[in-house]
Protein backbone atom coordinates (compact mmCIF):
# COMPACT_ATOMS: atom_id res chain seq x y z
CA UNK A 1 0.00 0.00 0.00
CA UNK A 2 3.07 2.21 0.61
CA UNK A 3 4.06 1.79 -2.51
CA UNK A 4 0.95 2.57 -4.32
CA UNK A 5 0.99 5.68 -2.05
CA UNK A 6 4.47 6.69 -3.26
CA UNK A 7 3.40 6.49 -6.76
CA UNK A 8 0.44 8.16 -6.80
CA UNK A 9 2.52 11.05 -4.90
CA UNK A 10 5.10 11.06 -6.85
CA UNK A 11 2.99 11.20 -10.67
CA UNK A 12 0.59 13.73 -9.32
CA UNK A 13 3.52 16.09 -8.52
CA UNK A 14 5.21 15.00 -11.97
CA UNK A 15 2.10 16.02 -13.64
CA UNK A 16 1.95 19.28 -11.82
CA UNK A 17 5.33 19.93 -12.79
CA UNK A 18 5.10 18.70 -17.01
CA UNK A 19 1.75 20.83 -17.27
CA UNK A 20 3.34 23.74 -16.70
CA UNK A 21 5.64 22.86 -19.62
CA UNK A 22 2.66 23.06 -21.68
CA UNK A 23 3.00 19.10 -22.25
CA UNK A 24 0.54 16.91 -24.04
CA UNK A 25 -1.42 14.43 -22.32
CA UNK A 26 0.88 15.11 -19.01
CA UNK A 27 -0.95 12.28 -16.59
CA UNK A 28 0.15 9.67 -19.07
CA UNK A 29 4.02 11.02 -19.61
CA UNK A 30 4.06 11.60 -16.21
CA UNK A 31 2.68 8.35 -14.61
CA UNK A 32 4.85 6.21 -17.48
CA UNK A 33 7.94 8.04 -16.14
CA UNK A 34 7.49 7.18 -12.66
CA UNK A 35 6.18 3.98 -13.16
CA UNK A 36 9.27 3.13 -15.16
CA UNK A 37 11.61 5.13 -12.81
CA UNK A 38 10.44 3.74 -9.30
CA UNK A 39 10.26 -0.35 -11.14
CA UNK A 40 13.83 -0.06 -11.90
CA UNK A 41 14.42 0.92 -8.69
CA UNK A 42 12.70 -1.98 -7.74
CA UNK A 43 10.48 0.87 -5.47
CA UNK A 44 7.32 0.35 -7.72
CA UNK A 45 4.27 -1.97 -6.36
CA UNK A 46 4.60 -5.26 -7.93
CA UNK A 47 2.79 -8.27 -8.55
CA UNK A 48 2.58 -11.70 -6.43
CA UNK A 49 4.66 -13.87 -9.56
CA UNK A 50 6.95 -10.98 -9.84
CA UNK A 51 11.03 -11.28 -8.82
CA UNK A 52 13.96 -9.01 -8.34
CA UNK A 53 15.07 -9.86 -11.67
CA UNK A 54 11.38 -9.65 -13.61
CA UNK A 55 8.38 -7.54 -12.09
CA UNK A 56 6.46 -9.80 -14.42
CA UNK A 57 2.77 -8.73 -15.02
CA UNK A 58 2.10 -4.91 -13.86
CA UNK A 59 -0.15 -5.62 -10.94
CA UNK A 60 -3.41 -3.06 -12.17
CA UNK A 61 -6.17 -5.52 -12.50
CA UNK A 62 -7.56 -5.72 -15.75
CA UNK A 63 -10.45 -4.12 -15.01
CA UNK A 64 -9.56 -1.31 -13.88
CA UNK A 65 -7.14 -1.03 -17.45
CA UNK A 66 -9.95 -1.58 -19.19
CA UNK A 67 -12.03 1.55 -17.16
CA UNK A 68 -9.52 3.80 -18.17
CA UNK A 69 -9.49 2.68 -21.86
CA UNK A 70 -13.43 3.30 -21.76
CA UNK A 71 -12.93 7.03 -20.45
CA UNK A 72 -10.40 7.69 -22.92
CA UNK A 73 -12.45 6.59 -25.94
CA UNK A 74 -15.63 8.73 -24.43
CA UNK A 75 -13.21 11.55 -23.99
CA UNK A 76 -12.07 11.33 -27.84
CA UNK A 77 -15.35 10.63 -29.08
CA UNK A 78 -16.80 13.89 -27.33
CA UNK A 79 -14.40 15.56 -29.63
CA UNK A 80 -15.97 14.40 -32.90
CA UNK A 81 -18.10 17.48 -33.04
CA UNK A 82 -20.63 17.37 -35.92
CA UNK A 83 -20.26 21.05 -36.75
CA UNK A 84 -16.79 20.36 -36.86
CA UNK A 85 -16.59 17.63 -39.40
CA UNK A 86 -19.58 19.41 -41.17
CA UNK A 87 -17.00 22.30 -41.95
CA UNK A 88 -14.85 20.59 -43.87
CA UNK A 89 -17.65 20.82 -46.91
CA UNK A 90 -17.00 19.92 -49.88
CA UNK A 91 -12.92 19.00 -48.79
CA UNK A 92 -13.95 15.72 -47.71
CA UNK A 93 -12.82 13.28 -50.47
CA UNK A 94 -9.23 14.66 -50.31
CA UNK A 95 -9.16 15.17 -46.33
CA UNK A 96 -9.85 11.00 -46.18
CA UNK A 97 -7.69 10.23 -49.24
CA UNK A 98 -5.10 11.89 -47.59
CA UNK A 99 -5.69 10.66 -43.97
CA UNK A 100 -5.50 7.22 -46.05
CA UNK A 101 -2.01 8.72 -47.17
CA UNK A 102 -0.75 9.03 -43.46
CA UNK A 103 -2.61 5.79 -42.55
CA UNK A 104 0.26 4.09 -44.87
CA UNK A 105 2.89 5.41 -44.26
CA UNK A 106 2.81 4.69 -40.55
CA UNK A 107 2.14 1.14 -41.86
CA UNK A 108 4.96 1.11 -43.61
CA UNK A 109 7.25 2.61 -41.25
CA UNK A 110 5.80 0.18 -38.67
CA UNK A 111 6.43 -2.83 -41.07
CA UNK A 112 10.33 -1.31 -41.17
CA UNK A 113 9.88 -1.04 -37.38
CA UNK A 114 9.00 -4.38 -37.02
CA UNK A 115 11.93 -6.06 -39.02
CA UNK A 116 14.18 -5.08 -36.19
CA UNK A 117 15.56 -8.34 -34.47
CA UNK A 118 13.77 -6.52 -30.90
CA UNK A 119 10.54 -5.56 -32.12
CA UNK A 120 7.95 -8.00 -32.80
CA UNK A 121 5.73 -6.99 -36.14
CA UNK A 122 2.35 -5.91 -34.02
CA UNK A 123 4.42 -3.81 -31.77
CA UNK A 124 6.14 -2.53 -34.52
CA UNK A 125 3.06 -1.75 -36.39
CA UNK A 126 1.60 0.01 -33.49
CA UNK A 127 4.15 1.97 -32.36
CA UNK A 128 4.67 4.13 -35.22
CA UNK A 129 0.77 4.97 -36.20
CA UNK A 130 0.31 8.57 -36.33
CA UNK A 131 -2.74 9.49 -34.18
CA UNK A 132 -4.39 8.75 -30.82
CA UNK A 133 -0.93 7.96 -29.06
CA UNK A 134 -2.74 7.41 -25.93
CA UNK A 135 -5.20 5.41 -27.24
CA UNK A 136 -2.75 3.12 -29.07
CA UNK A 137 -1.24 2.43 -25.91
CA UNK A 138 -3.81 1.28 -23.96
CA UNK A 139 -5.16 -1.07 -27.02
CA UNK A 140 -1.38 -2.64 -27.07
CA UNK A 141 -1.85 -5.04 -24.49
CA UNK A 142 -5.26 -5.79 -25.41
CA UNK A 143 -3.55 -7.19 -28.88
CA UNK A 144 -0.76 -8.62 -27.21
CA UNK A 145 1.87 -6.64 -28.16
CA UNK A 146 4.56 -4.86 -26.09
CA UNK A 147 2.76 -1.87 -24.46
CA UNK A 148 6.48 -0.35 -22.89
CA UNK A 149 7.85 0.19 -26.19
CA UNK A 150 4.73 1.44 -28.06
CA UNK A 151 4.40 4.19 -24.97
CA UNK A 152 7.74 5.18 -25.43
CA UNK A 153 7.91 5.55 -29.37
CA UNK A 154 4.30 6.75 -29.32
CA UNK A 155 5.66 9.54 -26.84
CA UNK A 156 8.46 10.45 -28.79
CA UNK A 157 7.06 10.81 -31.50
CA UNK A 158 4.28 13.42 -30.00
CA UNK A 159 7.50 15.34 -28.37
CA UNK A 160 8.97 15.51 -31.48
CA UNK A 161 6.17 16.60 -33.81
CA UNK A 162 4.77 19.03 -30.85
CA UNK A 163 8.44 20.21 -30.66
CA UNK A 164 8.66 20.76 -34.31
CA UNK A 165 6.27 22.61 -35.46
CA UNK A 166 6.83 26.21 -33.63
CA UNK A 167 10.19 26.04 -35.70
CA UNK A 168 8.59 24.91 -38.92
CA UNK A 169 5.78 27.54 -38.63
CA UNK A 170 8.02 30.29 -37.85
CA UNK A 171 11.25 28.85 -40.20
CA UNK A 172 9.40 27.78 -42.94
CA UNK A 173 6.00 29.47 -43.27
CA UNK A 174 7.39 32.78 -41.39
CA UNK A 175 4.46 32.42 -38.83
CA UNK A 176 4.08 33.20 -35.22
CA UNK A 177 2.45 30.44 -33.13
CA UNK A 178 1.74 29.67 -29.67
CA UNK A 179 3.56 26.64 -27.69
CA UNK A 180 1.23 23.87 -26.74
CA UNK A 181 -1.53 23.96 -24.79
CA UNK A 182 -3.58 21.45 -22.36
CA UNK A 183 -7.29 21.56 -23.31
CA UNK A 184 -9.81 21.65 -20.67
CA UNK A 185 -12.95 20.07 -20.91
CA UNK A 186 -16.22 22.71 -21.27
CA UNK A 187 -19.71 21.19 -21.10
CA UNK A 188 -21.66 20.20 -18.71
CA UNK A 189 -19.31 17.58 -16.23
CA UNK A 190 -22.54 15.89 -14.98
CA UNK A 191 -24.09 14.99 -18.35
CA UNK A 192 -20.71 13.48 -19.33
CA UNK A 193 -20.13 11.33 -16.65
CA UNK A 194 -23.25 9.93 -17.22
CA UNK A 195 -22.35 9.43 -20.40
CA UNK A 196 -19.29 7.89 -19.49
CA UNK A 197 -21.19 5.11 -17.09
CA UNK A 198 -23.36 4.70 -20.36
CA UNK A 199 -20.95 4.46 -22.69
CA UNK A 200 -18.18 2.40 -21.01
CA UNK A 201 -21.12 -0.11 -19.59
CA UNK A 202 -22.38 -0.86 -22.82
CA UNK A 203 -19.75 0.02 -25.51
CA UNK A 204 -17.57 -3.27 -23.60
CA UNK A 205 -19.91 -5.61 -24.25
CA UNK A 206 -21.14 -4.53 -27.55
CA UNK A 207 -17.22 -4.29 -28.71
CA UNK A 208 -16.61 -7.50 -27.50
CA UNK A 209 -20.19 -9.40 -29.35
CA UNK A 210 -18.46 -7.62 -32.53
CA UNK A 211 -15.20 -8.80 -31.79
CA UNK A 212 -13.64 -5.37 -32.21
CA UNK A 213 -10.10 -5.44 -31.24
CA UNK A 214 -9.47 -3.33 -27.85
CA UNK A 215 -13.17 -3.70 -27.12
CA UNK A 216 -12.61 -1.83 -24.00
CA UNK A 217 -11.28 1.28 -26.46
CA UNK A 218 -13.01 1.19 -29.44
CA UNK A 219 -16.60 0.27 -28.23
CA UNK A 220 -16.96 3.44 -25.72
CA UNK A 221 -15.47 5.35 -28.63
CA UNK A 222 -18.22 3.78 -30.96
CA UNK A 223 -20.98 4.74 -28.79
CA UNK A 224 -19.68 8.30 -28.05
CA UNK A 225 -19.15 9.06 -31.36
CA UNK A 226 -22.63 8.32 -32.41
CA UNK A 227 -24.35 9.95 -29.80
CA UNK A 228 -22.05 13.00 -30.75
CA UNK A 229 -23.36 12.73 -34.54
CA UNK A 230 -26.86 12.04 -33.50
CA UNK A 231 -27.36 15.31 -30.81
CA UNK A 232 -27.53 13.06 -27.83
CA UNK A 233 -24.62 13.87 -26.03
CA UNK A 234 -24.17 17.47 -27.13
CA UNK A 235 -23.04 19.96 -24.10
CA UNK A 236 -21.70 16.93 -22.44
CA UNK A 237 -17.52 17.09 -21.02
CA UNK A 238 -16.12 14.46 -19.65
CA UNK A 239 -14.98 15.26 -15.69
CA UNK A 240 -11.42 16.24 -15.91
CA UNK A 241 -10.08 14.40 -12.93
CA UNK A 242 -11.26 11.26 -14.98
CA UNK A 243 -9.45 11.98 -18.13
CA UNK A 244 -6.15 12.16 -15.75
CA UNK A 245 -6.88 9.34 -13.84
CA UNK A 246 -6.66 7.56 -17.15
CA UNK A 247 -4.14 9.11 -18.60
CA UNK A 248 -2.23 7.97 -15.44
CA UNK A 249 -4.03 4.41 -14.74
CA UNK A 250 -2.85 3.80 -18.88
CA UNK A 251 0.88 5.17 -18.13
CA UNK A 252 1.32 3.04 -15.23
CA UNK A 253 0.24 0.22 -17.11
CA UNK A 254 2.94 0.42 -19.05
CA UNK A 255 5.75 1.72 -17.18
CA UNK A 256 5.09 -0.93 -13.87
CA UNK A 257 6.51 -3.44 -16.26
CA UNK A 258 10.04 -1.65 -17.09
CA UNK A 259 13.08 -3.81 -16.44
CA UNK A 260 16.99 -2.87 -17.08
CA UNK A 261 16.33 -5.58 -19.74
CA UNK A 262 13.48 -3.57 -21.34
CA UNK A 263 15.15 -0.20 -21.00
CA UNK A 264 18.30 -1.40 -22.84
CA UNK A 265 16.09 -3.07 -25.55
CA UNK A 266 13.94 0.40 -25.93
CA UNK A 267 17.45 2.56 -26.19
CA UNK A 268 18.45 0.33 -29.02
CA UNK A 269 15.15 0.62 -30.88
CA UNK A 270 14.78 4.28 -30.51
CA UNK A 271 17.37 5.52 -33.03
CA UNK A 272 15.84 3.38 -35.80
CA UNK A 273 12.62 4.73 -34.36
CA UNK A 274 13.36 7.93 -34.71
CA UNK A 275 14.48 7.55 -38.02
CA UNK A 276 11.16 6.53 -39.23
CA UNK A 277 9.59 9.31 -37.37
CA UNK A 278 11.46 11.42 -39.34
CA UNK A 279 10.67 9.86 -42.34
CA UNK A 280 7.12 9.71 -41.31
CA UNK A 281 6.75 13.53 -40.63
CA UNK A 282 8.76 14.26 -43.85
CA UNK A 283 6.11 11.87 -46.07
CA UNK A 284 2.96 13.66 -44.16
CA UNK A 285 4.53 17.29 -44.96
CA UNK A 286 4.22 16.28 -48.68
CA UNK A 287 0.74 14.58 -48.20
CA UNK A 288 -0.02 18.40 -47.06
CA UNK A 289 1.43 19.93 -50.29
CA UNK A 290 -1.38 17.59 -52.37
CA UNK A 291 -3.82 18.57 -49.59
CA UNK A 292 -3.33 22.17 -50.11
CA UNK A 293 -3.29 21.99 -54.15
CA UNK A 294 -6.38 19.68 -54.10
CA UNK A 295 -8.76 21.85 -51.96
CA UNK A 296 -7.06 25.58 -52.63
CA UNK A 297 -6.52 25.64 -48.72
CA UNK A 298 -2.97 27.30 -48.10
CA UNK A 299 0.53 25.49 -48.04
CA UNK A 300 0.60 26.23 -43.92
CA UNK A 301 -3.16 24.91 -43.63
CA UNK A 302 -2.11 22.11 -45.07
CA UNK A 303 0.85 21.18 -43.43
CA UNK A 304 -1.01 21.67 -40.00
CA UNK A 305 -3.76 19.26 -41.27
CA UNK A 306 -1.30 16.31 -41.82
CA UNK A 307 0.87 16.81 -39.39
CA UNK A 308 0.63 13.33 -37.93
CA UNK A 309 0.02 14.32 -34.03
CA UNK A 310 0.52 16.85 -31.58
CA UNK A 311 -3.23 17.88 -32.55
CA UNK A 312 -2.69 20.63 -29.43
CA UNK A 313 0.10 22.15 -30.58
CA UNK A 314 -1.64 22.01 -34.41
CA UNK A 315 -4.48 23.83 -32.70
CA UNK A 316 -2.09 26.42 -30.98
CA UNK A 317 -0.39 27.14 -34.27
CA UNK A 318 -3.50 27.08 -36.26
CA UNK A 319 -5.14 29.60 -33.70
CA UNK A 320 -1.86 31.73 -33.52
CA UNK A 321 -1.63 32.41 -36.78
CA UNK A 322 -5.31 32.87 -38.23
CA UNK A 323 -5.66 29.81 -40.36
CA UNK A 324 -8.90 28.01 -41.19
CA UNK A 325 -8.99 26.09 -37.81
CA UNK A 326 -12.33 24.59 -38.71
CA UNK A 327 -10.40 22.89 -41.52
CA UNK A 328 -6.96 22.08 -39.64
CA UNK A 329 -9.63 20.73 -36.76
CA UNK A 330 -11.87 18.52 -38.93
CA UNK A 331 -8.92 16.81 -40.77
CA UNK A 332 -7.45 16.09 -37.51
CA UNK A 333 -10.32 14.39 -36.00
CA UNK A 334 -10.45 12.27 -39.44
CA UNK A 335 -6.62 11.47 -39.18
CA UNK A 336 -7.30 10.26 -35.20
CA UNK A 337 -10.27 8.39 -36.14
CA UNK A 338 -8.80 6.67 -39.37
CA UNK A 339 -5.81 5.91 -37.18
CA UNK A 340 -7.75 3.91 -33.92
CA UNK A 341 -10.10 2.37 -36.02
CA UNK A 342 -8.30 0.90 -38.90
CA UNK A 343 -4.75 0.43 -37.56
CA UNK A 344 -5.58 -2.03 -34.81
CA UNK A 345 -7.00 -4.67 -37.87
CA UNK A 346 -4.06 -3.78 -40.04
CA UNK A 347 -1.35 -4.18 -37.14
CA UNK A 348 -3.42 -7.75 -36.11
CA UNK A 349 -3.78 -8.62 -39.60
CA UNK A 350 0.12 -7.98 -40.45
CA UNK A 351 1.24 -9.55 -37.83
CA UNK A 352 -1.42 -12.72 -38.52
CA UNK A 353 0.07 -12.60 -42.16
CA UNK A 354 4.11 -12.59 -41.13
CA UNK A 355 3.26 -15.44 -38.48
CA UNK A 356 2.01 -17.76 -40.52
CA UNK A 357 4.65 -16.92 -43.28
CA UNK A 358 7.11 -17.38 -40.82
CA UNK A 359 5.53 -20.80 -39.85
CA UNK A 360 5.51 -21.91 -43.64
CA UNK A 361 9.01 -21.14 -43.75
CA UNK A 362 10.00 -22.92 -40.78
CA UNK A 363 7.81 -26.24 -41.59
CA UNK A 364 9.53 -25.88 -45.76
CA UNK A 365 12.80 -25.76 -43.79
CA UNK A 366 11.97 -29.05 -41.90
CA UNK A 367 10.61 -30.59 -44.81
CA UNK A 368 13.95 -29.82 -46.96
CA UNK A 369 16.21 -31.30 -44.49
Amino acid sequence: MMRWIGLLCCTALLTVGVERLNVPSAPLFAGLLMAAVLAIAGLAPRGRDATDDRPARPPLPRNLGLFAQGILGVYIGTMVRSDTLSSLGSSWLPVVVVGFGTLLLSVIAGALLGLHRRVDPLTGSLALVAGGASGLVALTRELGGEERLVAVVQYVRVALITATIPLVASLVFHTHSASSTTTHATGDQRWGLLLVVVCVGAGLPLGRLIHLPAAGLLGPLILSVAGEQLHLTSGAAVPTVLVTVAYALIGWQAGLGFTMQSLKAIGAVLPHALGLIVGISAGSAGLGVLLSLWTGESMFDGYLATTPGGIYAVLAAAAASGSNITFVVGAQIIRVLLMLFIAPFAARGYHRWISTHRRRSTEDRRVGV
